[in-house]
């Protein structure tokens, strides 16, 4: 999540010139320097993919010359609220001496890459600066304490000619700290456009801003149009907002990044995300994923919805939860787990999409409440070899601890190449690309108790058995365990790393083995595939004229036919064709959601659901209605004649329910929502609680979206 330090004492604030040489120039997409991709072909899929995410401040400093001066430093690094000197040569260093290859990282998630605010910023009596790149007030120039933008671009040649992706992380919703009554706190909120002044917090006569308060957090509502503590929200609803964010990442991708990480999207319009998600799907699609917080492994409706209709992924704090309780905090069992496995494969139309992880720099590390380093270990071997994209916090490999905010932010420890945990990561990460199983497949629960889980991924013929038993103290005797792999004898992948031992398949089935103590085995097998086998489509929205990605096995060497839904896609139409991946222009359709399925050889594939085809190019409008007075349990929602308003449903389709409380009060209703541009939309409110509906009367209320931008469509309850 973002980096927020509520405010309690106000003391003073210090605000330290630009390095020189730092005040970077806009740089066209024409001048950027050619991006080899040589070993980077994919930016669509990160199944594959085992992300690894750095602060980068925290990592390494490659380059001394381009460190803060004066009180935002701390060479020691003791102080963590202070730049420590990390920075993108550093990265370029360790991706030189084979460090992430070797562990067997193939994507790195950086710090936010755009400048933020110089200023130090004293609360109650500690310096804290904007070392974790959540602060910004430039999204079009780069941190000069991070590098140039020369740096930058050598840092994405330098991955990409590793195989290495670099996801960026970014965060649209609010600029930097700022006070409404104080101009002179921090930098006031400042936005900055390629170094031109937009518009300060204060005295924000052109609206770029929310100015609502802080939030509590009651609802989704408040939590979107209020400030995240002292930090100042932007207000997507603003024309010239829209421009600059789909402007700014455009940017970025035009630099060659492989993927995005959305900070704080709980607490940004959907309507809004889902728009600047279809300009990047038509400029330069990549593999996006958000933040939203839970704090518990229980669903969340407005969570869930997000993942299946926003057009990003998430991070999967459903699965992170359960995997603290189970294999850190010992507060719940096997059971669970496989539970949680269960019912977010149900509730996440693609939850291969949705990023694992064990801990970010926004909780205690792992490692931190463990009692042992073998806690650790296994929590990794489950997070590799389970569905979803991994993502590896920076020195969990070391066993780096650290409770809260900044403690959980270290600086590096050490880049041993020894450890256990460097071991397991090194020997599981590859299985992502070398077993299709462990990218795509699914996952059956083969043998259970509390402390012991045996599971199956399974894709096509390809096949990874992992067994885990959590007690350290007693081993476990595994009977009538069966299987899908073949006759045959299986090694443990991780050679014993984790007390792991062989098995023997007679046709699937395992004879009684023990397994030890604390012990963790991956056991696997790989065949090729004869017929047409879909693992992954990406990116799962776009409009008609858009290229998508369809990866799996076995669709041959001979161009075939892609259907979106009934609809055949054949020809020119389909970009390539290679046996295990396929680029395809979605077809001109009604806009809807749509089963992908490929036939080759006369053969059809199995069918990857809910692919959203969108009427055309997106814009963001907020629909308001006055004096629609309810009952208790009564909501407002919202429905028209395009697929985006829900085809006149009712049901789980419609916008809403909207919300009557912040920017309008009741008996207003508003949403945010992202329509087609240029179009003559008809559309109706109604009234809703339980399976009783109630309409408007009158006439179908008529509005024309604009080309681009934002626009607010207000009318009267009919």
């Amino acid at each position: 999540m973002l980096n927020v330090t509520k405010r309690i004492i106000l003391s003073t604030t210090l605000t330290l010139g630009l390095l020189a040489g730092s005040a970077l120039p806009f740089l066209p997409a024409a001048s950027v320097l050619a991006d080899p991709d040589t070993a980077v072909t994919n930016k669509q899929n990160f199944s594959t993919d085992v992300i690894y995410q750095v602060f980068t401040d925290r990592f390494l400093d490659g380059d001394p010359s381009n460190n803060p001066s004066g009180a935002a430093y701390d060479a020691s690094c003791t102080n963590l609220k202070l730049y420590c000197g990390g920075d993108w040569q550093g990265l370029i260093n360790k991706i030189n001496d084979n460090y992430f290859t070797d562990l067997g990282i193939t994507a790195l998630w950086i710090s936010q890459p755009v400048e933020n605010i110089h200023a130090v910023v004293n609360y109650s009596g500690v310096n804290n600066t904007s070392y974790h790149g959540y602060w910004a007030r430039d999204f079009k120039k780069t941190n000069p304490y991070f590098g140039s933008m020369t740096d930058f671009q050598n840092l994405i040649q330098t991955a990409h000619a590793k195989g290495i992706k670099i996801v960026i992380d970014f965060a649209p919703n609010h600029t930097s700290p700022a006070m409404e009554t104080d101009t002179s706190f921090a930098e006031n909120g400042k936005l900055y456009d390629n170094g031109t002044l937009l518009g300060g917090y204060t005295n924000d006569t052109n609206g770029y801003f929310h100015h609502n308060g802080g939030s509590d957090f009651s609802s989704l509502e408040n939590g979107i149009y209020k400030n995240l503590y002292d930090l100042a929200d932007l207000n997507h609803n603003n024309a010239t907002i829209d421009k600059y964010f789909k402007d700014a990442i455009n940017l970025w991708l035009d630099m060659g990044v492989d993927g995005i990480r959305v900070d704080a999207v709980k607490h940004m319009p959907e309507g809004w995300q889902k728009s600047w998600m279809s300009g990047i799907y038509s400029h330069q699609p990549v593999f996006t994923f958000g933040e939203w917080f839970l704090g518990s492994s229980a669903a969340d409706a407005d969570n869930t919805k997000f993942a299946n209709t926003s057009g990003m992924s998430l991070l999967d704090f459903r699965f992170n939860a359960e995997v603290r309780n189970v294999f850190r905090d010992n507060t719940s069992n096997m059971h669970a787990l496989d539970s949680m496995i269960s019912s977010t494969a149900a509730d996440y139309t693609q939850v291969n999409d949705q990023v694992t992880f064990i801990d970010n720099h926004d909780m205690d590390r792992f490692k931190t409440s463990a009692v042992n380093n073998r806690q650790l270990e296994q929590a990794l071997a489950f997070t590799l070899t389970s569905r979803g994209v991994p993502a590896i916090y920076y020195g969990t490999e070391q066993y780096l601890t650290g409770n809260g905010d900044p403690n959980n932010r270290a600086k590096m420890p050490s880049f041993s190449k020894t450890t256990t945990a460097f071991n397991v990561i090194s020997k599981l990460a590859p299985l992502r690309k070398s077993n299709p199983a462990i990218a795509y497949g699914s996952t059956q629960q083969r043998w259970i108790n509390n402390d012991v889980y045996v599971y199956e991924r399974k894709f096509g013929k390809s096949v990874a058995v992992v067994a885990i038993n959590r007690n350290q103290s007693s081993s476990a005797s595994i009977s009538g365990l069966a299987t899908s792999l073949p006759s045959g004898t299986y090694t443990d992948v991780l050679g014993g790393a984790l007390n792991g031992n062989s098995i023997t398949s007679n046709n699937g089935s395992v004879p009684t083995f023990t397994l030890a103590a604390g012990g963790t085995a991956v056991w696997q097998y790989t065949a090729p595939e004869s017929t047409p086998t879909i693992g992954h489509v990406g990116p799962m929205m776009g409009k008609p004229g858009n290229v998508i990605t369809i990866d799996g096995r076995g669709f041959g060497a001979t161009k075939g036919t892609v259907y979106f839904g009934t609809t055949a896609v054949t020809g020119s139409a389909i970009q390539s064709w290679e046996d295990t991946q396929i680029k395809v222009t979605v077809p001109a359709v009604a806009a809807g959601n749509y089963a992908v399925k490929v036939t080759a050889g006369g053969v059809t594939s199995n069918s990857y659901n809910g692919f959203n085809i969108l009427t055309g190019e997106q814009v963001t409008v907020r629909f308001v209605v006055n004096n629609a007075s309810t009952s208790l349990g009564q909501n407002v929602y919202l429905t028209g004649n395009v697929a985006e308003l829900g085809n006149w449903s009712t049901g789980a389709n419609a916008v809403g329910p909207t919300f009557n409380q912040v920017i309008h009060a009741y008996p207003t209703w508003y949403y945010d929502v992202s329509v087609p541009a240029g179009t003559p939309l008809e559309f109706k409110f109604f009234k809703k609680s339980g399976s009783t509906v109630t309409w408007e009367n009158g006439s179908n209320h008529t509005f024309t979206t604009p080309a681009s931008g934002t626009a607010t469509v207000n009318v009267n309850w009919q």
